[in-house]
């Protein structure tokens, strides 16, 4: 084994991993996530598909086609990104790039978590201009724009980051149960 090989299986981290360890358990929360995300992605896409079979679709305006076929884009554009790091593992993880992996496929996401926003948004906005007028597609997208900004890109910076909260459970133990930390 090379010097790197040993360092990076030996050399622990605060959390009592090695940096192997780490590594590997970072992917597996990254791809646990996107397992949830992908859910509601399959369900909005297959909404956004069947809509244009419909009769009512055929009576829509251009305006109302042109927001379809943006939230159908948006979609599009979330399952690439949002599935694009399981692809990259499975071709990649007997490389050793699991380093590349998550730095790049959390870019990735973040920017899948976009698209994904921005496509529930035009479809609820859609279904609102549809069923009460343009008013309630403004109000309406406005009101989707400022919930996901506030959950998804808002608020996570807002939780409390003093220690209190640990990030994953083999980060900190709990002084209640009388667990120290690793060394």
């Amino acid at each position: 084994m090379e010097a790197d090989e040993v360092n990076e299986n030996t050399d622990r981290e605060p959390t009592g991993e090695t940096r192997n360890q780490k590594l590997q358990r970072n992917i597996g929360e990254l791809l646990q996530e996107l397992r949830v995300a992908q859910a509601g992605v399959q369900i909005l896409f297959g909404f956004l598909l069947t809509v244009v079979f419909t009769p009512r679709f055929e009576d829509a305006s251009g305006f109302e086609k042109g927001l379809h076929m943006a939230a159908v884009l948006l979609a599009v554009a979330a399952t690439a990104l949002l599935t694009a790091p399981a692809a990259w593992h499975r071709l990649l993880f007997r490389t050793g790039r699991r380093d590349e992996i998550l730095r790049v496929g959390n870019r990735v996401v973040l920017v899948g978590f976009g698209c994904l926003a921005g496509a529930v948004t035009l479809t609820v906005a859609l279904i609102a201009k549809v069923v009460f007028g343009t008013t309630a597609l403004v109000a309406t997208g406005g009101f989707v724009v400022l919930l996901f900004g506030l959950l998804w890109f808002v608020l996570p910076f807002r939780l409390p980051h003093d220690g209190q909260l640990p990030r994953h459970p083999a980060d900190s133990a709990s002084p209640r149960r009388g667990l120290t930390r690793k060394p």
